[in-house]
Order: structure tokens, then sequence, then C-alpha cells
């Protein structure tokens, strides 16, 4: 990344959580300005969650992907709108056949900036009609994303016909 010639400097992150993270990272790093992706957990309250825990949904955290972008080549609202395309966010605690806490719809948002374009752009969707049911989808202040293993990074890189989801709707 840093021998690429851009100023990471000018990067921003985004953390979102929109189902089983292997999906929703294949859909998210394949945007023209995404410049890195890491899947993990955030949103509850145990220290270095393993996947073994957090799958219970007794942990209170969400499987979600970070997503490092450059916001000149993809602005954070462009790239909430493919989030809404990709997963279900109608659903509570749920996407596809995965259900729990640790499949829920979030947004966790890094600063007040990100947090006004997050309900920009949620109320937008939802407005818009693409979606027939109400969107859950949380917005919420980001805290510690803990890094899942290893085995779970890049995960339908390694396993093309791995398990998956998440598929962006033709609108």
């Amino acid at each position: 990344m840093a021998g690429d010639g851009e100023s990471p400097r000018k990067w921003e992150v985004a953390t979102l959580a929109g189902g089983c993270f292997w999906g929703m990272e294949e859909t998210l790093r394949q945007l023209p300005g995404v410049i890195d992706t890491e899947v993990g957990y955030t949103g509850g309250t145990l220290a270095y969650p393993t996947y073994d825990q957090v799958k219970t949904g007794t942990t209170g955290h969400a499987e979600a992907v970070q997503v490092v972008f450059d916001p000149r080549r993809l602005s954070y609202a462009d790239l909430l709108r493919w989030f809404f395309r990709v997963h279900d966010p109608t659903t509570v605690d749920r996407q596809g056949p995965d259900v729990g806490s640790q499949y829920r719809s979030a947004i966790f948002v890094h600063d007040e900036r990100q947090r006004k374009i997050a309900e920009e752009v949620r109320d937008e969707i939802a407005r818009s009609g693409k979606w027939s049911r109400p969107i859950v989808t949380e917005i919420v202040p980001a805290g510690p994303f803990w890094p899942a293993e290893e085995e779970h990074q890049d995960y339908l890189r390694k396993h093309p016909d791995g398990y998956s989801c998440h598929f962006p709707r033709d609108w």
C-alpha cells in the first residue's frame, strides 16, 4: 500500500457490519477506491474476541469489515450506498440463513461527519422504496475493532466457492 505513491493520510476508514464478514469483504474490496479490507469483530464487550466466542451471539460483537478507502476516488456516501445494495438492511440480526446479533446490520461511525452522512444515506435508501420493509441498520460509534483470525481474512479469495449471501441488487 505505502509504495503506490499515494499518501495514507488522505485515506479514510469505514467499519461496516452486514452479515457474515466473508461475503461483505469480497463485495466491498472490489470497489474502485478501496485500498484495503480486514474482517473482524466490533460492537461488543469482550476484548480480543475469537470467532468461537462471537459465533455464540453472547459477546455483543458483530462480524464486521474495516475498509480503508481513498475518498478522492470513492466517497463515504457512495461506499454506504453500495453497502445497502449488497446485504438486506431490513432484517434484524440476520442475513440469509445466518441468524444472531453477530450478523446485524450496522454502520460503526468514526466521527460526527460519518454519522451525519450515514444517517443521510440510510434515510435516502429508506425513502427510495428499494426495500419494501423498514431499514433497521444501526448507526453507532465505532469502538475497538478486533481483527479476526487469519483463516477468516480474504476467505473467499482463498476459497472461491465458499459461502456468501451477499450480492449487489440491481436498482
